[in-house]
């Protein structure tokens, strides 16, 4: 693989990660289709070189090209990032998987389980799309400050370095900043996890918690959630980098994220239905606890935070009594995973 002005790019989802990856991608110089569903969005976006429905303001490279014929978007081209939500990424996928060559790279930026198969996005890509390499997007990477050009950093994984590096040439900038990380399972579950948690730190904050607690949730979380990726096969020292701790921090603690904004609705009292109406737009972890609970409770781990929320969302238990079992769960050791001194 070699990083150079000839890489042709095509990114596959519409909304605000995709809009944000396509333009820095066409900001670097690359030639990049940003492909989406709707015909008036795109005809919108074209004439207004923005896509208002949301990033308004956010004005688009010029020479972004904006399609919604999949076989067109993705003619020719040798680097593919899915950014679509989970509930749609498989069909996606495997239409997508008949206009690519045995040489295409394609990057998963998507943060999600399927039901049912309990696969990851790139587990998805590597079944749909066997002929092609795969790799991971994961960080705290909120779009609209993206858009805002806020310096941000993210994480591309995959034990091909010669991957790492195409992903770092076709998105760095002087605010955006691409790691490397070859534990892919690990970065691709944390991206996935941190959701839960930032469905319980919203319903913290409504319920205006003080900030001793707000740590507790935040700590415990990526105690829960390591432990949980850990006991799957991940590494636990990836949870202390950009797509552990980082983006937990960031979906915690930002009312931009939307699954935080479910939480908040949730504890002023809202239901889950009317929680997810006013945001308006894909929460991925309320699907993501229903998942990850049940498969916790197959495999016998420890999971508080997660089947507490679980207990809300799907089973009407009340907020405050959800809380005060999370609070009371069993006292056991701060740090699960410590690094041992040689002998």
């Amino acid at each position: 693989m070699t990083d150079n002005k000839n890489h042709r790019v095509a990114v596959l989802g519409g909304g605000s990660f995709g809009t944000v990856l396509a333009n820095m991608i066409a900001t670097n110089n690359y030639p990049v289709t940003l492909w989406l569903r709707s015909e008036q969005r795109a005809t919108d976006i074209r004439h207004s070189g923005e896509n208002s429905a949301y990033l308004p303001g956010y004005q688009l490279h010029p020479s972004l090209n904006i399609s919604t014929n999949l076989a067109e978007a993705l003619d020719g081209v040798d680097t593919v990032l899915f950014a679509v939500p989970s509930s749609s990424f498989r069909e996606l996928a495997r239409q997508a998987s008949t206009y690519l060559s045995s040489d295409c790279v394609v990057i998963s930026a998507a943060k999600g389980i399927e039901a049912n198969s309990f696969m990851l996005p790139s587990e998805i890509l590597e079944e749909e799309m066997p002929q092609c390499s795969v790799a991971v997007l994961s960080g705290p990477n909120l779009a609209k400050e993206i858009a805002q050009f806020e310096i941000t950093a993210t994480v591309i994984a995959s034990d091909n370095d010669a991957l790492c590096s195409r992903a770092q040439a076709l998105l760095s900038s002087n605010y955006f900043r691409v790691y490397t990380n070859h534990d892919r399972y690990g970065v691709e579950l944390a991206g996935a996890l941190k959701n839960i948690y930032a469905i319980v730190a919203g319903i913290a904050e409504a319920m205006k918690s003080g900030q001793n607690t707000k740590s507790v949730v935040l700590t415990r979380s990526l105690a829960e959630m390591s432990r949980f990726a850990v006991n799957l096969g991940a590494n636990p020292l990836t949870f202390l980098g950009l797509s552990g701790v980082g983006d937990l921090y960031v979906t915690c603690t930002s009312p931009l994220s939307r699954n935080f904004r479910v939480g908040m609705a949730l504890g002023q009292g809202k239901s889950l239905d009317q929680a997810i109406a006013d945001v308006g737009q894909v929460a991925e972890g309320v699907n993501t606890t229903k998942l990850v609970k049940e498969k916790a409770d197959v495999l016998g781990i420890y999971m508080p935070l997660a089947s507490a929320l679980y207990a809300t969302l799907f089973e009407q238990r009340p907020i405050a009594d959800s809380l005060k079992t999370m609070m009371l769960s069993e006292q056991n050791t701060d740090v699960e995973f410590m690094v041992k001194a040689n002998d």
